[in-house]
């Protein structure tokens, strides 16, 4: 089976983690809000995984930078919701902190392919 060069990425695969621990989250959420704050950390968190991989097929390095910064806007919005998350108490704070630090170490990653991607 061929791998797509997004696949080999480090932050794609730790995005793709990410995903699965927002779905695992969102799980205890009450069901009244399947169709509020849970449907909605999960589209932001499955979109910041999403973009780097759409971004890859582009054929620029802008276009590929473009992406990535979509995918970090999608970070960035996750986050709020995980915020919220917390103050409604649907999350501890173990919980909140764990992943807060995985969407810093995803930003991180993300900042570095940018900055690869506009120095070429």
């Amino acid at each position: 089976m061929y791998i797509f060069s997004f696949e080999k990425l480090e932050v794609w695969q730790n995005a793709r983690m990410f995903i699965l621990d927002i779905y695992k989250l969102t799980s205890k959420f009450p069901s009244n809000e399947l169709f509020g704050i849970t449907s909605q950390i999960k589209r932001s968190s499955s979109s910041i995984a999403t973009n780097i991989a759409e971004g890859t097929s582009r054929n620029t390095n802008k276009d590929k930078a473009h992406f990535l910064t979509i995918s970090y806007s999608s970070a960035m919005e996750t986050l709020n919701h995980l915020i919220i998350s917390k103050d409604l108490n649907y999350v501890s704070e173990t919980e909140y902190k764990e992943s807060r630090e995985k969407i810093e170490k995803i930003c991180n990653q993300i900042n570095s392919l940018k900055k690869y991607y506009l120095s070429q």
